[in-house]
Parts: structure tokens; sequence; C-alpha cells
């Protein structure tokens, strides 16, 4: 059955705006995906959501510039800068509809989700003129230059350094856990060009070219025998002087912008992507006769109910104003999905039995590299072991939730 968006989102819509009805607009996202989720792409259906997102990424590079010969790429952005202006509620029914068709994890996903965003919001009209056209037809891809080997959820305590040299920005230091940065054009980089600046301030958003002598890129193999994330290395990297987001100093500010996007409507998809892989788990279930087990029964009911929940308060935390600050309402969201994650991927071994302690080592879907061979469900199980770390630990959420969202003193330092 098909799920409509939340009754506060669709208001949220511009009053007297002449946009077609939900029911319909649904229908033809699912008519246009069903016409070209085929040939050429029919196997990318369902690949290159978390935890295989080096799956087929050329091609799934492809696939974003035919989403944008069909107009399906930044549907939310201003019709200025590339999109189609959708109101909330028709941006919420198509990434759940897309998500619901198979479409294939966004390979375009931080230049539309993150960095496109703040551009519109912080940079000059040049450096948007010069970027966002590139991301809404799929010919650039970007990477996010955040976290260091001592600057992970404590974000201010970036050590990479910027100085400029006449009409250049010189680049040194290290970023890690740099997801597709092998694949990527570009770089949203914050590093500190302040001498001396500590902490929050002195801080700058550089966008940095990735396809130059001074960046080295070296893949992390993880767990699951995989390596989307990287290491990134800066020595003696140059971009344009131009090439800055706000004001220099300014790039605490722009990275939260950034962040709060993080949080935003794209996330929907993650609750279509959970739906599915608790299906698997159920069908596993019923499959190998766990499902009579009324202790099972509960707890797959339980992350039934969970899933559910979640994509609810991601679409009750949307904003429909201007504003890139968190709403106190998506606070809780990640702490809320990591935890959630890892109890599915631990239901889906339970089930699973001794099957789970099984895997094998096969040709990767790309190159040379190998990787462990597995189910949806022991896939899951690995890949979610790392949902309390990344993207800010559940120690850090705990802060901000207690902090930001209810005012209480800050954690001694």
């Amino acid at each position: 059955m098909t799920t409509t968006a939340d009754p506060s989102v669709a208001a949220g819509s511009p009053a007297g705006a002449d946009w077609p009805d939900e029911a319909g607009f649904r229908a033809s996202v699912r008519s246009w995906m069903d016409e070209h989720l085929r040939g050429e792409f029919a196997h990318l259906a369902h690949r290159g959501g978390p935890g295989d997102e080096h799956a087929f990424v050329e091609d799934r590079m492809a696939w974003e510039r035919e989403l944008a010969s069909g107009g399906w790429t930044c549907v939310g952005w201003p019709v200025e800068h590339g999109g189609r202006g959708l109101p909330l509620h028709l941006e919420v029914a198509f990434h759940e509809e897309y998500a619901r068709a198979g479409g294939p994890g966004r390979a375009g996903l931080v230049g539309e989700g993150l960095l496109g965003p703040t551009l519109i919001h912080f940079a000059a009209p040049e450096v948007q003129q010069r970027f966002l056209p590139g991301i809404a037809a799929g010919t650039e891809f970007w990477c996010q230059g955040y976290s260091e080997p001592n600057a992970g959820s404590d974000l201010a305590n970036v050590a990479t350094r910027a100085r400029l040299e006449g009409d250049e920005w010189v680049i040194d230091g290290q970023k890690v856990w740099t997801s597709l940065a092998q694949w990527s054009d570009w770089c949203f980089v914050v590093a500190r060009t302040e001498p001396g600046s500590e902490r929050h301030r002195g801080l700058s958003y550089l966008l940095v070219p990735m396809d130059q002598p001074g960046v080295e890129i070296r893949p992390i193999r993880q767990i699951t025998g995989t390596a989307e994330f990287n290491e990134v290395f800066f020595d003696g990297a140059r971009t344009s002087a131009e090439l800055v987001v706000g004001a220099p100093g300014d790039g605490w500010k722009v990275a939260m912008g950034t962040l709060a996007f993080e949080r935003g409507v794209l996330t929907l998809g993650q609750q279509m992507a959970f739906e599915r892989e608790l299906a698997h788990t159920i069908e596993a279930s019923r499959r190998n006769g766990s499902s009579r087990d009324p202790v099972v029964r509960q707890r797959l009911a339980d992350l039934w109910s969970r899933v559910n929940i979640m994509r609810w308060n991601a679409v009750r935390s949307l904003r429909v104003d201007e504003q890139v600050e968190l709403p106190r309402e998506a606070m809780i969201n990640k702490l809320s999905w990591a935890n959630l994650h890892q109890d599915m991927g631990e239901a889906a071994v339970d089930v699973l039995g001794a099957d789970a302690m099984l895997t094998r080592y096969s040709a990767a879907d790309e190159g040379d590299a190998g990787e462990l061979e597995m189910s949806v469900d022991h896939k899951l199980f690995f890949f979610s072991r790392a949902d309390t770390i990344y993207g800010g630990s559940d120690e850090i959420q705990r802060n901000l939730i207690g902090e930001r969202a209810l005012g209480l003193p800050k954690e001694p330092r």
C-alpha cells in the first residue's frame, strides 16, 4: 500500500502552487523508473546502498546522467539553480518511490544532498554557477573532506591547514573515511586557514580538485572486504583562492550547515533500504522455520515498528523554511537509526543460525580486488557494526541531544 507524506509536510507547500496531486506524481515516478531501470541499468537495482557503495560505481555514475536526462536529479532545488523546485511533500514522495522501485545508491548523493544545498545557501553566485550545473547533470562528483585521524566526531579538532599563496590556497594535511574519494572529481575540505587558531575558529570551507599531484588516495579495506572509504593526503595540493564557500574563517558555520542537510530528505531512501533489509530477514526466518518461534516473531515485529517510526520521525523533522540548523526533532535521528540498524544485523545473524558463520571470497563487482561474498543479512551484520561510530558516535549524539535539544549544561572539558 502506498504511504502518503505527513500532512504537516504537505501543508508546507507554497500557497497556490500548481503542483500535481501526490498520487499521480508517485505514479509518474514509478512509471519512469520501470521504463529506465532496465537494459543496461537493470543490474543496478537495489545496489550501491550502505555497505555496498563500491558496487558498479561507474555504471551508477552513468545512471546519474540518465536521471538528469529525465529531470530526476536535484528535484527539491530551486528552479533557478537547476532543480524542479518541488515542494517538500513531493520531494519526499520522489525519494520513497525511487527507493521502492529499486533505484541504486546515488553516486551523486554527496553533491546533490550535501554540497549543492550548501552552495545554494552560502556560496557566491559565481561559485554556484560553476558547480551546481555539473551536480544536476551528473557530470561532476564530490566527496567530503571532514574527518581526520584526530578529528572524527570532534570535528573542531581539524588539523589540515591551508595558506594563501598568490591566487591559490595551498593545502597540507590528512582526511580519513572519505567515501568514494577514488571516483570523485572534487572534495569540499574543512581546513584551518588562520595560523594559531583553535577549535571552531579559523576554519575555511574549500573546494579542492582531486585530480592533481598534491592529492594521494589510499583505500581502506574493511571487514566486508570492500574499500569504499579512503584516506586522503594533501601535500601542497592547490585550489583557486575564489573557491571558498562563505568567507575565510567561516568554515565552521558552513560545515554545520552541510551536516544539517545531511539529515535531510535524502535520508528517506535509507528508511526504504532498512525496510527491504528487514524483509530479507523475515523471508529467511520463514524459510528456515525460525518464524515459528514466538520470541523471534516478537523481535521481528519490534524491528518492523521501529523502521516505520524512523520514517515518521524523519518526515516530521524536515524543514519547510530556509533555515539550515537542525531542528530538535532531527537530533535524535542518527542515534535512533544507528542502533536500530545494529539490532537488525544481530537479528539477521540469529535468524540465519549456523549459516551466519559461512562466507566465500569471490571476485568483486568491478576491478581485480576480491570481496567477501555474503547474503544480504550477513553483509548487514558486518556493516552495521560501524553505524554507531561514523557520522558522529553515539556518545557525541547524546551530547548533542542534551546540550542543543534539551539545553542541559555542556559536558566539562
